[in-house]
């Protein structure tokens, strides 16, 4: 089993490019679980259909954002999606969907997560301001 699942996973990252740490975890401790869920997302989101790949990954992204899925789970999208073709501005177009729908904390965090990915410019105020980046 444990040959399978190595061979697994290794598939799924040359297919995605990426493995997350729940495929992982999973592939060693429930295969059986592991292959059901890569099952749903390979026919929702990895199997070529009606919608572009560029398409679906802009939606993975805004759901991802919506859903307030782990930071490193939304960078591993937006570096998909740029890799597919997307730029900056689209995928931030994408993240920003988010804010009427999801609030303000989801689409901070979406940007936070988007704006470590592609080295965003930032503009520093000139005048004093309190520091609220120290924890």
């Amino acid at each position: 089993m444990k040959d399978n699942a190595q061979e697994y996973i290794n598939s799924m990252a040359e297919k995605r490019g990426y493995v997350l740490e729940y495929h992982k975890v999973l592939a060693a401790n429930d295969f059986d679980v592991m292959e059901a869920a890569n099952g749903v997302v390979n026919a929702a989101y990895l199997k070529d259909r009606l919608l572009s790949k560029k398409t679906k990954e802009l939606i993975f992204v805004a759901s991802l954002v919506v859903s307030r899925a782990p930071k490193a789970q939304i960078q591993s999208h937006i570096k998909v999606g740029l890799d597919l073709g997307l730029s900056p501005q689209e995928l931030l177009e994408a993240i920003e969907i988010a804010l009427p729908e999801a609030g303000i904390v989801a689409f901070q965090a979406g940007v936070e997560a988007w704006a470590e990915v592609v080295d965003a410019k930032r503009i520093e105020p000139t005048v004093k301001t309190n520091d609220f980046t120290r924890g």
